[in-house]
């Protein structure tokens, strides 16, 4: 062995690397394969924050070795075990599986690798009720504090950020990320890279695709049990023993995933087989639930796994596509209980976003319970049902269908219906739709008796029609018009009163 020969295996962004290599023999060589420089190049020329960060660690490299007096070589051969088997020279990695394989060869490897478990600077700009870190270049570095529904941005610096600066912190969280057991890169592509750093997701974007470098750090303020959230015991009951189609709606930042991760963890507890399926994957959770990325797998693989597999929950965080809503769908209808996570600036919406991917039919089997969450708390729930009837504001026997109605859980009354009317799938407010019909009705009334009783007035109260008229002209309701109000009653279907006006 050449204890002055060293082949590097890759850069593989480590303190422990740089470490190693600072303290290698002056006067050593080291040797790096051409297929580490090519792929240095690759990821660098797509702008990845592994390619950049890849590149800025070989210049480390190379400036180590400049200062040290190490001479650095570029090996036309690509293969790092083949060199360092044929020049006897001493391999560095941090690839287990490599390292294993080098050994079988006989070549000797110093293995390299970092439990990087100290805090990183960004970690250190979070207090206790910190939401999301931010720093831009050009912009002074910011922090969301506070709650879901009640927090403010405050300044952490009177200082302007630069480039250097803000490139110099994404660079420490993606050495991290690739040393920490906790953390990883959840997706790195062209220009934007997102990061599970321990409880913190991390997203980086760079230009072209936005005007600058920003970082924007986002963790849990809370972690709460189901129990926090002191929920009804009708709805905890229907939680635990009923609802199986649950979707989770609300407007970004007000807790649907924290209240999706007290849901998790509930049912896990309950003895559940629950798994997960996220993008990225940061719910805090314990291990019994298994974690899946959406970004590291297709659609198709996640619907093999978790149908085979057969969770009792699966729990599907930040629902966007088509593609998301179908595996939902399938997934709830081969009996899996579903768990849905999407952003909706009222319940209903959540609601409409299932009409135009399903059928009709098929709605109240997928979904029959809808959350709300507003400001950290539980602000409404609708239950769906099916059921074949009239819908309000119709009152022609023939034109009954079958009819969704959503109600409100607490009070038991539908607040909206669905049906297909024509072509095209209604949903309409049932009490509006009660309204509008009473306003034409009246209309109608008025046209049979104004012309015979020019004061009259006609108003809705209640469910009824009521008639208004001055004491002089009752003497007008003579037998005729008296049968033709009745007539309009049975033939409508409601009641109409009389009020005199002096």
């Amino acid at each position: 062995m050449n204890e002055r020969l060293f082949v590097l295996d890759g850069v593989f962004l480590t303190k422990k690397a740089i470490e190693y290599i600072s303290a290698i023999p002056t006067e050593s060589t080291l040797i790096i394969p051409k297929g580490v420089i090519d792929e240095i190049n690759r990821e660098a020329s797509r702008n990845t924050a592994q390619g950049i960060a890849l590149l800025s660690e070989l210049e480390k490299i190379i400036n180590i070795a400049n200062n040290r007096n190490i001479k650095v070589t570029i090996s036309e051969e690509k293969d790092s075990i083949t060199i360092a088997r044929e020049m006897n020279a001493i391999l560095l990695t941090n690839d287990v599986i490599k390292s294993s394989i080098s050994r079988l060869y006989g070549v000797n490897v110093i293995l390299l690798q970092s439990d990087y478990n100290e805090k990183i600077p960004i970690e250190n700009l979070f207090s206790e009720n910190t939401m999301s870190i931010h720093l831009k270049e050009g912009a002074k570095p910011r922090a969301k504090v506070g709650l879901p529904g009640n927090w403010h941005f405050i300044e952490l610096s009177d200082s302007v950020l630069t480039r250097e600066e803000v490139t110099r912190i994404a660079l420490e969280i993606i050495e991290a990320a690739k040393s920490r057991k906790d953390s990883f890169i959840e997706m790195d592509r062209e220009d934007s890279t997102i990061i599970q750093l321990s409880n913190y997701r991390v997203i980086i974007t760079r230009p072209p695709l936005s005007d600058g470098w920003e970082i924007t750090a986002v963790r849990p303020v809370k972690k709460l049990k189901i129990e926090d959230y002191n929920l009804p015991p009708p709805l905890f009951d229907r939680l635990t023993k009923k609802a199986e189609g649950i979707i989770i709606a609300g407007a970004p930042g007000m807790g649907k995933t924290t209240f999706a991760q007290a849901l998790a963890q509930y049912y896990s507890e309950m003895g559940k087989v629950v798994k997960t399926v996220e993008s990225p994957r940061d719910m805090v959770l314990t291990n019994e639930i298994t974690q899946l990325s959406k970004t590291k797998a297709t659609s198709s693989e996640l619907h093999d796994i978790l149908l085979l597999s057969r969770p009792d929950y699966t729990i599907y965080d930040e629902m966007r596509d088509d593609q998301d809503f179908e595996l939902y769908i399938d997934l709830r209808l081969a009996g899996i209980g579903m768990v849905g996570v999407l952003h909706a600036n009222n319940p209903i919406d959540a609601i409409h976003r299932f009409l135009n991917r399903t059928d009709l039919g098929t709605i109240p089997n997928i979904l029959d319970t809808v959350i709300f969450i507003d400001a950290g708390k539980v602000s409404k729930v609708y239950t769906l049902e099916m059921t074949v009837k009239l819908p309000s504001g119709m009152r022609e026997a023939d034109l009954a269908r079958p009819v969704v109605e959503v109600k409100d859980f607490f009070e038991g009354k539908t607040e909206y219906e669905i049906y297909v009317f024509g072509e095209q799938t209604m949903i309409v407010p049932v009490k509006r739709a009660k309204e509008n019909r009473q306003t034409l009705l009246a209309n109608k009334l008025m046209a049979i008796v104004e012309g015979i009783i020019p004061d009259i007035a006609i108003e809705t109260e209640d469910s009824d029609l009521v008639i208004k008229l001055p004491k002089k002209d009752i003497n007008k309701l003579n037998k005729k018009i008296s049968t033709k109000i009745k007539k309009f009653e049975k033939k409508y279907g409601i009641r109409i009163r009389y009020k005199v006006e002096e």
